[in-house]
């Protein structure tokens, strides 16, 4: 991509304060002998006054922070955070993208792994990273909570373990977040209310912070200093609520090594896609010699639907230290400043080109254990659906009904017991039923014209597996209220994308181009918009496990399901008790 100049006078010299930092890795992990160790983190939700956009409002916080503290392990370790709820809104926390083997109690979303903590409990989150590294990231998983409480986790490779990359200087965490000056509770219950689209936030930041492009925002504008010839991994994470994004840091290029803490075979890029509830770690290499200039590290949103949404930019800003200059940052305004060209908001083809590129390493270290033969084979669809307005009320939906969202034409309805306490305790009547559909059960041209019936189904309806089932789950997308990309996360499992594509899914040809040998292993794998994408996985972890758009109001309007994970028959193939400080309803 092209960049071109700006003027110096956007340029930004205060000294920005910020909660993510450069990162400094805690003395236990640098300092740790030997692996499997235990790291304790308090969690207190509390509120704390924040000021964005010339406006200062309370937020929900972890200790105050904004965004949340960073939670640091290594593959192997066992995890311990005990949360302590001091606000009045329920609250739980997801450890995103974390397996969670045969710790399901630990996972998070309200009412389905567990019951909210209520205002004055605590729940102490206990679970051991196996066979990861990377990034990921930690939210809260109950209404629209995690707009404020998120944070990083960073996953180091076990003692003596190096990256399969070159070792970088510095770590540095991009948090990517939308901020609303309004309170997101109010904003989402308005638009369930009214049954139309949410307002849409007010800014996208990075690591928390706005950027100068927005008013009154110059002070808050994330800055990255590097040295020349020096080597930088950015650990991405896309915790906006509502939007994929485009990034890309004007005149440099990135190598792409990692997505959702699984590695990759490096590729060079000028622009990323990261789709909400993703992350990824990009290498950027600083340029040999001072460059005499100062760069933008640009977002803005990917979107391919009807509705409205953000379309602003979020800047950052990359600044070299000049080795000639005393001052720390060899910084001046009279530098020139460049902004990269980011895509279109509706390129597909960008997208479509981006995600091709990402491929497993599968070596004999890092393999890809891709499912070779399968046992059960599932096609969902997804997307958007009708609820009818309620007597005697003005809804602003479409024809003036109410915005749902389905998977298979089933939209969610969330219990009031949640799914895996119901489950192993056999009290699932009057809670959950296990039909949840494995197709369409009115096929129809599912990208072409619509039908005119564009009414849903409700229920909790969960999808039941025997332990050790290899699965093929192929998710299409539908032209229901106009054809739209989602992001779609699965709790307790990585997958491996094994084939995606435009238009209808031909269960005839399509198999045919299947990539069995290096497909990329994610958590979260966006819908194309218009299109299909086919995932394997082997159900070899017991529980209940979510699975979900990660555009929250996509989740709100009730696009997820739950897979029922049955025990094996050994004793590690079971889901163990829940701990006696599991949250009640």
């Amino acid at each position: 991509m092209g960049s071109f100049p700006c003027p110096a006078s956007v340029l930004i010299e205060a000294l920005v304060f910020s909660s993510i930092v450069l990162l400094a890795l805690p003395a236990d992990v640098v300092q740790a002998q030997q692996n499997g160790i235990v790291r304790h983190y308090e969690f207190d939700i509390q509120m704390a006054d924040v000021t964005r956009l010339c406006y200062t409002k309370s937020i929900i916080t972890v200790n105050g922070q904004y965004p949340g503290p960073t939670i640091f392990a290594r593959d192997g370790d066992r995890v311990v955070v005990n949360v302590v709820n001091h606000v009045r809104d329920n609250v739980t926390i997801h450890w995103h993208g974390v397996r969670q083997l045969r710790s399901g109690w630990a996972d998070g979303p309200a009412y389905v792994t567990q019951c909210p903590i209520q205002s004055g409990q605590s729940y102490v989150y206990n679970f051991t990273i196996v066979g990861q590294r990377g990034t990921l990231f930690w939210h809260a998983h109950i209404s629209w909570l995690r707009t404020t409480l998120h944070g990083a986790i960073i996953i180091l490779p076990e003692l003596g373990v190096p990256y399969p990359f070159i070792k970088p200087s510095k770590e540095v965490p991009i948090i990517f977040g939308e901020w609303w000056k309004a309170d997101t509770e109010v904003v989402i219950s308005q638009a369930l209310e009214n049954g139309g689209e949410p307002n849409i936030s007010d800014a996208f930041t990075i690591n928390g912070l706005p950027g100068h492009l927005y008013n009154c925002s110059a002070k808050h504008t994330f800055k990255l200093k590097v040295t020349p010839g020096k080597s930088y991994l950015l650990r991405l994470i896309n915790a906006a609520l509502n939007d994929e994004l485009f990034f890309s840091i004007a005149n440099h290029t990135v190598t792409v090594v990692e997505v959702d803490a699984s590695y990759v075979k490096p590729f060079e890029a000028d622009t990323i896609l990261i789709s909400a509830g993703q992350t990824m770690n990009v290498l950027l290499d600083a340029k040999p010699n001072y460059p005499n200039a100062v760069f933008s590290m640009s977002a803005r949103p990917y979107s391919t639907g009807s509705g409205n949404f953000d379309n602003t930019t979020v800047a950052a800003i990359l600044k070299y230290r000049n080795p000639s200059n005393s001052s720390s940052a060899g910084f001046s305004k009279e530098l020139p400043f460049y902004i990269p060209a980011l895509p279109a908001f509706n390129d597909t083809s960008f997208v479509a080109n981006f995600t091709g590129k990402l491929r497993s390493l599968a070596t004999a270290q890092y393999p890809a254990n891709v499912p070779q033969t399968i046992d059960r084979r599932f096609f969902f669809t997804v997307g958007l659906g009708t609820d009818p307005c309620p007597r005697n009320q003005t809804c602003q939906g479409p024809n003036g009904a109410k915005f749902s969202s389905t998977v298979n034409n089933v939209s969610f309805t969330v219990p009031t017991t949640a799914l895996l306490q119901a489950h192993f305790f056999g009290q699932s009547k009057g809670v959950y039923t296990p039909d949840f559909p494995a197709f369409p059960l009115m096929p129809f041209n599912y990208t072409g014209t619509p039908p005119n019936n564009t009414l849903v189904s409700h229920g909790t309806r969960l999808m039941v597996l025997p332990f050790n089932t290899s699965v093929e789950l192929v998710m299409q997308d539908t032209s229901i209220l106009g054809t739209e990309s989602h992001p779609l996360h699965l709790h307790g499992y990585n997958f491996f994308v094994v084939g995606e594509g435009s238009g209808n899914f031909d269960p005839a040809r399509d198999p045919a181009e299947f990539n069995l040998v290096d497909p990329v292993e994610r958590n979260t794998v966006g819908v194309p918009d218009g299109g299909w994408v086919a995932i394997r996985f082997l159900a070899d972890n017991p529980g209940v496990w979510f699975m979900h758009c990660h555009i929250e109001i996509h989740l709100s309007w009730g696009l997820t399901m739950a897979w029922l994970v049955l025990d094996g028959a050994l004793p590690d193939q079971k889901l163990p008790p829940p701990p006696p400080d599991l949250p009640k309803c």
